[in-house]
């Protein structure tokens, strides 16, 4: 039963001011993409080096939020989606916390990231990264495909479950095409693009970099 005696508490704090703070605006960067594709590899990339940008970033990684937050839930459909939507909330309220999210998950259904997406709003930037399922296969750093094709894994994306990808991504990266440096090189000419505090924005400027 859904608890009714909730309201929301209004911050004293905008999230404009705390966006001037850190120098940039919040918001969620959503890698999707199969199992192998370099979700992680990309993220964790990233993170570093927008780190070392100076830019308040954190990597939400599927194996690591199962660990803890979504440590009851499986990987039938239904507990897919619950996943997903608990890190869309989380990763919406990190972002009005004036972070850059860096959001990892294979999220295989279009509606579970459009769910996300209406979480987070404006903030919400879906990021494919892209690699074909042979290419992801060979790969197989956790050799789950050899499982899943040994049927050791049930419902397993692109082998026994569908991967939906996405239509209209904000940006796509080809992880076959390109390799590891070129791939974080593009991934943040994008967040220095959109993230950015404008000078108009910011009454000292943007802080340099």
């Amino acid at each position: 039963m859904r608890a009714t005696n909730i309201f929301r508490v209004e911050h004293s704090v905008s999230d404009d001011a705390r966006y001037v703070r850190n120098g940039h605006h919040g918001g969620v960067l959503w890698l999707t993409g199969l199992s192998g594709s370099g979700k992680s590899t990309l993220a964790i990339g990233l993170e570093r080096r927008l780190f070392d940008l100076g830019y308040q970033v954190y990597v939400l990684d599927g194996d690591n939020v199962r660990h803890g937050l979504n440590n009851d839930l499986g990987f039938s459909q239904a507990d897919r989606e619950e996943n997903i939507r608990r890190i869309g909330e989380m990763a919406a309220l990190m972002a009005r916390a004036g972070m850059v999210v860096l959001s990892a998950f294979i999220s295989p259904y279009r509606t579970d990231r459009e769910r996300a997406r209406t979480a987070c709003g404006e903030a919400f930037h879906e990021l494919y990264v892209k690699a074909d399922l042979a290419t992801c296969e060979e790969r197989d750093p956790k050799g789950l495909y050899v499982k899943a094709r040994k049927g050791e894994i049930s419902d397993f994306t692109g082998i026994s479950a569908p991967y939906e990808a996405p239509e209209n991504p904000e940006l796509t990266i080809d992880t076959v095409a390109f390799d590891v440096e070129e791939c974080i090189d593009r991934a943040v000419e994008y967040v220095r693009a959109n993230f950015d505090l404008k000078k108009a924005d910011h009454p000292h400027g943007q802080r340099d970099r």
